[in-house]
């Protein structure tokens, strides 16, 4: 089924939506745990939240920011490995400048490093940990992408691939559109739409909005 959203702005997470890392984050929560002496499994905890809080959550005996610092580190060292989210770099290639903003959980460093390795220029608004004080799922990190846009929150549509990403997004007031590519749709539910690729979704911009064309579950 094919439902068309007017919007004025697209607001994208980043991996797992436009960058495939999903198995270099899971690999390295998984050497961590294990070097840390943990036998749980981290995979469904460790998407779509900052690096920090999560291991706060997960080991508060620890210093979360260096513990934090060696993650991001050792995920560093892996960013030859990343590639583009198949339909990614076609979807965002047909908006506007200043339409559309890159919402992530990590440091501008490896947004930076991470949009580089998919050939991805960065837009002009990229709003990371470093740049808000409550990371997904408060909303305040694409409230803070919104602002920077100039456009109202309802104005804009969220393209997520974990629940916390979606929660934020919904919090914020936004429409949004979860991403398999990470998590089943069973975990996706609290999303406006479900879909399994990027290429069911397309963007057609004109003088004063986007229309949003996505064909969902």
């Amino acid at each position: 089924m094919t439902q068309k959203l007017l919007c004025k702005a697209l607001l994208f997470d980043l991996d797992g939506v436009l960058a495939d890392t999903t198995a270099l984050v899971e690999a390295t929560w998984a050497n961590w745990a294990e070097s840390r002496g943990f036998d749980q499994d981290l995979a469904a905890r460790v998407h779509g939240r900052p690096t920090a809080e999560i291991i706060g959550d997960v080991a508060p005996e620890l210093d979360p920011e260096q513990e934090a610092r060696e993650i991001e580190s050792s995920q560093e060292r892996q960013i030859p490995s990343v590639s583009p989210v198949d339909g990614a770099l076609e979807l965002v290639s047909s908006l506007p400048a200043g339409s559309w903003a890159v919402v992530t959980s990590g440091t501008r460093a490896q947004a930076s490093a991470r949009l580089a390795a998919i050939g991805l220029e960065p837009p002009e608004v990229v709003i990371t940990s470093e740049d808000i004080a409550a990371g997904k799922p408060d909303p305040e990190p694409y409230l803070a992408a919104a602002a920077r846009l100039g456009v109202r929150p309802d104005e804009c549509v969220v393209f997520e691939d974990a629940p916390a990403g979606i929660e934020s997004g919904r919090a914020a007031g936004m429409r949004t559109i979860g991403l398999t590519t990470t998590m089943g749709p069973d975990l996706l539910g609290g999303a406006d739409h479900v879909v399994a690729s990027l290429r069911q979704v397309r963007a057609e911009p004109s003088a004063d909005r986007i229309a949003v064309e996505v064909d969902s579950h």
